[in-house]
C-alpha cells in the first residue's frame, strides 16, 4: 500500500495575518488569523489552513523550532511514561515530517548533550522524503513491503527499547475505513515491535476510534505488562485519534528442541 509508511496530518502551519482580536486575561489581544478563499481552493482547505494558523500548537512548533504541532503529543505523552530515557533505542514508524524524530533524539540522548548520561540512538522510517533531523538516521521506504521489516532491523543493527508509530493511510472521507486502515498500520507495528523490543520495552502506536481494534489490544496485553489509550491535550478534541501504550514487553519464551514431540500420542 504505497500511502501507508508516512503522517498525512500535523502539518507545520506558518506566516502571520491581520486579524480581529480578543481580549485575553493580560489585557492583549490574541489575534486570529482570517484566511481567504483562494480562486480554485475548496472552503474545506480554506478552513484547515485557518484552524492550523490559529492553533496554538502550531504557533508554538514554529517558535520552538518543531516541525509540527505532532511532536507535543508525543513530549506529552512521554512526560507521562517517561520511556524516552538517556541511551534507550528507538524506532519512529511513519516519521515524516520528523517532529517525533526531533523529540526522542533530546531525550535519549542521541548528540550526546547530556554530560555522564548514556547516549540513545533514533531511526527514522517513512514512506515519504524526510529532511535530515541531526541525530537520527532515517530510511525512505514503505513500511508494509514484504522486505521492509528486514531492512530496518538491518538498519537497527540490534534490539530496540522503544518502536514508536505514527502512521496513517491517506484519508479516504470515510470514518469506518479510515479506522480499518489505521488498524492494519498499527497491527504491523506491533508485530515488527514485538520483534525487536528489547524485555521490558515500549510501543506507542496511533489508532482511530472505531472497535476494530479489539484484537489487536487482546494481543498487546499478552506480550505487554500494561496497555493504556491515551489522548494527548495536543491531539484534538474533534479528532478519533487516540495512542496506544504498552510498556513492560515480555517476549515469548524460546521453544526447546522436543517441545512439540509426543502431542501426537497424548490421550
Amino acid at each position: 500500500m504505497a500511502d501507508g509508511g508516512g503522517k498525512r496530518g500535523g502539518r507545520p502551519g506558518g506566516g502571520r495575518g491581520a486579524g480581529g482580536g480578543k481580549a485575553t486575561d493580560g489585557g492583549r489581544a490574541a489575534l486570529h488569523t482570517r484566511v481567504k478563499t483562494a480562486k480554485g481552493r475548496k472552503l474545506s482547505s480554506t478552513l484547515w489552513l485557518q484552524r492550523q494558523l490559529n492553533d496554538p500548537y502550531v504557533q508554538r512548533a514554529n517558535r520552538e523550532g518543531f516541525r509540527s504541532r505532532a511532536a507535543y503529543k508525543l513530549s506529552e505523552i512521554d512526560d507521562r511514561q517517561r520511556f524516552l530515557v538517556p541511551g534507550a533505542r528507538v524506532v519512529d514508524l511513519g516519521c515524516a515530517p520528523g517532529g517525533w524524530l526531533q523529540i526522542a533524539v533530546a531525550r535519549v540522548n542521541a548528540l550526546g548533550r547530556k554530560q555522564g548520561k548514556a547516549r540513545g540512538f533514533v531511526l527514522g522510517v517513512d514512506i515519504q522524503p524526510v529532511d535530515h533531523v541531526e541525530g537520527a538516521e532515517i530510511l525512505e521506504l514503505d513500511f508494509l513491503a514484504d522486505d521492509a521489516d528486514q531492512v530496518v532491523k538491518d538498519a537497527l543493527a540490534g534490539p530496540a527499547d522503544v518502536v514508536l508509530s505514527d502512521m496513517a493511510a491517506a484519508s479516504s472521507g470515510h470514518r469506518a475505513t479510515d479506522h480499518l486502515r489505521i488498524i492494519a498500520l498499527c497491527e504491523a507495528a506491533a508485530l515488527f515491535a514485538c520483534e525487536v523490543l528489547n524485555p521490558g520495552g515500549t510501543f506507542v502506536a496511533k489508532v482511530l476510534q472505531g472497535g476494530a481494534e479489539n484484537e489487536l489490544l487482546a494481543m498487546l496485553k499478552r506480550r505487554f505488562a500494561t496497555v493504556a489509550h491515551v489522548k494527548p491535550p495536543a491531539s484534538r478534541k474533534d479528532s478519533a485519534e487516540m495512542y496506544v501504550v504498552a510498556s513492560g514487553f515480555r517476549p515469548e519464551p524460546a521453544q526447546t528442541p522436543g517441545d512439540d514431540e509426543g502431542r501426537d500420542d497424548e490421550g
